[in-house]
């Protein structure tokens, strides 16, 4: 098979070879009966640039992946394999370092390790968890800006040798928080990627939907616990040329993490909605900037929690466009544009429904448009959106009346008028 290897990676193997048979192999039975470190192979090894192959070239390194790691590990073996099972730990670890490196980490460990001058480590093993060392016992937690690791490592290969190491760790959120717990995404929409936690076993699967669920690559995600709240808002909070101003509370219904129905104004204690107020200024204050943000909070009695804030018009806010004199997309542009806002009607209450389609279409139309349109203060808002695989929002129906009730019942039943064919 080598004759379908990459014409680079021929030339490393070849190099590879002439080490194990020439400088490697001479001391392989030295090194098995001494149970030593076998230091003459990884100097050999870090001479020949060997060290960096896991390194991205553009850090100085080879830039192999496990293909490259598999043939040249099994070159190292036929000589030694106490040498290749060492070398190989030291690229997988460089392999870990490099897929979501820092800058710092970039420029003193991958550029170190690329020149020959830096050895790394896997540390995985340890008491208790057998061969699920993807199931970790020790612990890391945030101190600040560092971060704590609490652990045993049971047995760690290169290990009083190697520079640096690489720690599987699970992070003590869950612990500290307690279970049952909500593991999120540092930075997600519409639910994707949140997972509810009840016990430790479960910590890798929401580790691992987290991170493909996010919209960001991070080696962090937020870990939450469960609070009992009588109901969710969004405060639409406006940060303009003249101030920061508030939309009046908006309730809202989900299903699976997505948004269904939101009406305005949510009833709420005088003092939660004070308090709600205060928490949206604050966390807006720090971010900074000029437009619209969606501030998500819990709320029980008079007491609030932040939740999550969107920096932009939100889908709950919709109701906006039926409730309001300014839209949340009007207040969106006025804050942006330096145009003064001097002043929120709110209409009455008012309701939104969302016009859910599922199946599988690159032509959806919509029909029963004056059924839909036929009560007073009702209105339709499609959202041009082409297509649909699986579920999708589609447009929203909007409704004002005499109550919040009213109008969540005429928004429903707007949006259940509308005919949908595929």
């Amino acid at each position: 098979m080598d004759h379908l290897l990459p014409v680079q990676l021929v030339e490393l193997q070849s190099i590879a070879t002439d080490l194990a048979e020439n400088v490697i192999a001479p001391l392989a039975a030295e090194v098995d009966a001494e149970c030593r470190w076998p230091a003459h192979s990884m100097r050999a090894l870090a001479e020949a640039g060997l060290l960096g192959l896991q390194v991205p070239v553009d850090q100085g390194g080879l830039g192999q992946g496990l293909l490259g790691l598999c043939v040249l590990t099994e070159a190292i073996a036929r000589a030694c394999p106490s040498s290749a099972l060492c070398y190989g730990m030291h690229c997988v670890a460089t392999a870990v370092i490099a897929a979501k490196a820092t800058d710092h980490q970039r420029e003193h460990y991958l550029k170190e390790i690329a020149a020959g001058r830096h050895v790394t480590t896997l540390a995985l093993s340890e008491q208790g968890t057998g061969a699920h060392f993807y199931l970790p016992e020790t612990r890391l937690d945030a101190d600040g800006e560092d971060f704590v690791v609490d652990g045993t490592k049971q047995f760690v290969t290169n290990g009083g040798h190697a520079d640096s190491f690489v720690v599987s760790t699970v992070a003590a959120g869950a612990e500290a928080v307690g279970y049952p717990c909500f593991v999120k995404p540092v930075m997600s929409s519409s639910g994707k990627g949140q997972s509810f936690v009840e016990d430790p076993d479960q910590i890798a699967d929401a580790w691992a939907y987290a991170q493909s669920g996010g919209r960001v690559d991070t080696s962090r995600v937020i870990v939450e616990g469960r609070i009992d709240f009588d109901f969710e808002i969004t405060l639409l909070t406006v940060r303009h040329v003249g101030g920061t101003s508030f939309c009046a509370p908006i309730g809202h219904r989900q299903e699976n993490g997505d948004y269904q129905e939101s009406w305005q104004p949510q009833p709420m204690a005088p003092a939660a909605l004070a308090e709600a107020k205060r928490i949206a200024l604050a966390v807006t204050d720090a971010l900074g900037g000029r437009g619209i943000f969606g501030v998500e909070l819990f709320v029980k009695g008079e007491q609030v929690w932040f939740c999550e804030i969107s920096p932009r018009p939100h889908d709950t806010g919709l109701v906006t466009l039926v409730s309001q004199d300014l839209s949340e997309f009007a207040l969106h542009a006025r804050a942006i544009l330096g145009l003064p806002i001097p002043v929120i009607r709110q209409l009455g209450p008012a309701a939104s429904a969302v016009v859910l389609v599922e199946g599988e279409s690159t032509q959806v139309s919509f029909g029963n448009l004056a059924e839909v349109l036929a009560e007073p203060d009702t209105a339709l808002r499609l959202f041009g959106k082409p297509g649909v695989s699986g579920q999708r929002r589609m447009g929203v129906a909007l409704a004002r009346d005499t109550s919040i009730d009213a109008a969540r019942q005429k928004a429903l039943r707007a949006a259940a008028a509308v005919k949908i064919e595929l």
